[in-house]
């Protein structure tokens, strides 16, 4: 009881670091470019990933910041061995849409419609109605959830069983796969950058009825384009089964306009909210991606363009006119006019800064990346490099500048304590407590980039206990072995080093120092460090 009264005291003194954590003055970019210091590689290794684990300063030492950035900026040259073993037991990360519909979602239908029509007395009875139904007391979906009730109150058929089954396996494995892709794999970036886009292109897992459709969205969709041409990630989440339904489009036809794409396209997508554009133009964009739809998306067709639902009037678009009796030309020009907008261009720039910088980007980084966004005609590797090869990434001031998301914080807590990550259930519902639950964002906005998103003083304690919980070895299958490297008493000395580059302020010091005595355990102390105002922010 009295070590945990020493946490609850720690804590208050940690959550109050929060506000202001002593940044390191001492680090220029041209000595970081030259000869880079543990702290400068930390603050990168948290920028441009999701935080160091034991070795990894003294490799990007090795191979130089320069070079380290460039290896990240080409993932495709980065071996990722351990992290293919790791996602071999997710057996469904390679299912396609099309299939499961076939084999789990329209045999679910046939069969509810076999059903009706025995009930009604439309179609004679084949089996006895009892011998078709499986009690829902007796199944239980992954994670312990009870199925829907498909016919009564106490009975579901094999057929919607198995469906929401495999459904909800589909979704926890995407959860679990994103999870263990940021904790083991070696192309950091890429991980990073699969996240900024998928919350940037942002679709509600809970409006999809099948999951298939968000993995292919995020597999197949976002993560091939996020190092590519803008214009390209733009094209593919426009003809996205998952955007087309998230946001309605599918349903848009001539004299029946649906305007839910067009506007999250401009606001959201491209130009931002002050980027130039007016009610007319919203029009006339949905207007433009008429026909853009699905023939069968209960079979998981894909995209499709309607030629007779497209409104084949003429259009004007930023000023642009669209000339009349074309098809599906209207919605490629109307993207290749947003995508090349210098408003795009700003607004891309800006959140790129945000996530990469702070919260607040400097202009001057802004204006460059926008430039070289321009030049290169939205090349999303350069508009990157442009940002993480900057001086103002590296100054004193962006240290500590951003407040990690749950998700980040959980991430970089299991790659500081080097935690085996067996079963991510655990890990992944402190990420949903924590206010992010991963792929269920409802709003196309996406979860909060900004530190005011994160800052409520209960989900700061949230995370001081989910650290003494994985310290303490108490997070479900997740486990950790605080004498690798060393001996457990060890341990936070340890992580203080190669995570924070010892690197502490005068206050998370002296708190640490209080936990201290015979009950102090290195689990206690480890919890707390990883609870440290210093280790919140990244």
């Amino acid at each position: 009881m009295r070590a945990r009264r020493a946490a609850v005291a720690v804590a208050a003194v940690l959550a109050a670091g929060l506000a202001g954590c002593a940044r390191n003055p001492r680090s220029t970019l041209p000595r970081a470019a030259r000869r880079p210091d543990a702290a400068t590689i930390v603050h990168l290794l948290n920028r441009l990933g999701y935080g160091a684990r034991s070795g990894d300063v003294a490799r990007v030492q090795h191979l130089g910041i320069v070079a380290f950035i460039d290896q990240q900026l080409h993932p495709e040259t980065i071996p990722d061995p351990d992290l293919d073993w790791r996602l071999q037991p997710l057996t469904t990360r390679t299912t396609d849409a099309r299939t499961f519909a076939a084999r789990c979602y329209l045999p679910m239908v046939a069969a509810r419609a076999e059903m009706a029509a025995q009930r009604a007395g439309r179609l004679p009875a084949g089996k006895p109605l009892r011998a078709l139904l499986t009690p829902i007391a007796a199944v239980t979906l992954p994670g312990g959830d009870r199925p829907a009730a498909a016919i009564g109150q106490n009975e579901v058929l094999p057929e919607e069983w198995s469906f929401q089954r495999r459904n909800q396996q589909v979704l926890q494995e995407l959860q679990a796969g994103k999870l263990l892709r940021a904790v083991y794999s070696e192309r950091q970036l890429q991980e990073v950058l699969v996240d900024f886009w998928f919350n940037h292109f942002n679709v509600f897992a809970g409006k999809i009825d099948d999951k298939p459709v968000m993995l292919e969205y995020e597999r197949d969709v976002i993560r091939p384009h996020v190092l590519g041409r803008f214009r390209d990630l733009l094209g593919a989440v426009a003809k996205s089964p998952a955007m087309l339904f998230y946001l309605d489009n599918w349903l848009s036809r001539a004299g029946r306009l649906n305007e839910n794409y067009a506007r999250e396209l401009m606001e959201l997508h491209t130009l931002g909210v002050d980027g130039g554009y007016t009610q007319r133009d919203v029009v006339d964009v949905a207007r433009a991606f008429t026909g853009w739809t699905m023939r069968k998306p209960r079979e998981a067709s894909g995209f499709a363009f309607d030629d007779k639902a497209h409104d084949r009037t003429q259009k004007r678009v930023l000023g642009q006119t669209l000339k009349a009796a074309r098809g599906i030309e209207d919605g490629e020009e109307v993207l290749d006019l947003i995508a090349r907008h210098p408003s795009t261009a700003r607004f891309i720039a800006t959140k790129l800064a945000r996530r990469f910088v702070a919260d607040d980007p400097p202009p001057a980084l802004v204006d460059r990346a926008a430039r070289t966004f321009g030049k290169t005609d939205g090349d999303l590797r350069e508009v990157v490099r442009t940002i993480l090869t900057s001086p103002e990434l590296f100054d004193p001031a962006a240290r500590r500048a951003k407040l990690k998301t749950p998700f980040e914080f959980v991430a970089s807590a299991l790659r500081a304590t080097g935690a085996e990550v067996v079963v991510p259930n655990a890990a992944l519902g402190t990420i949903a407590a924590l206010g992010e639950p991963l792929y269920q964002c409802l709003p196309p906005t996406g979860y909060g980039d900004r530190a005011t998103a994160w800052m409520a003083t209960g989900a700061l304690i949230d995370r001081l206990n989910f650290a003494l919980a994985l310290a303490g070895g108490r997070v479900g299958g997740a486990r950790v072995n605080l004498a690798l490297g060393g001996t457990a008493d060890e341990a936070p000395d340890r992580i203080i080093m190669f995570s924070l580059a010892d690197d502490l302020s005068v206050s998370t010091r002296q708190a640490l120092a209080g936990a201290s005595g015979p009950r102090a355990t290195a689990a206690l102390r480890t919890g707390l460090v990883l609870g440290a105002p210093e280790f919140q922010r990244r």
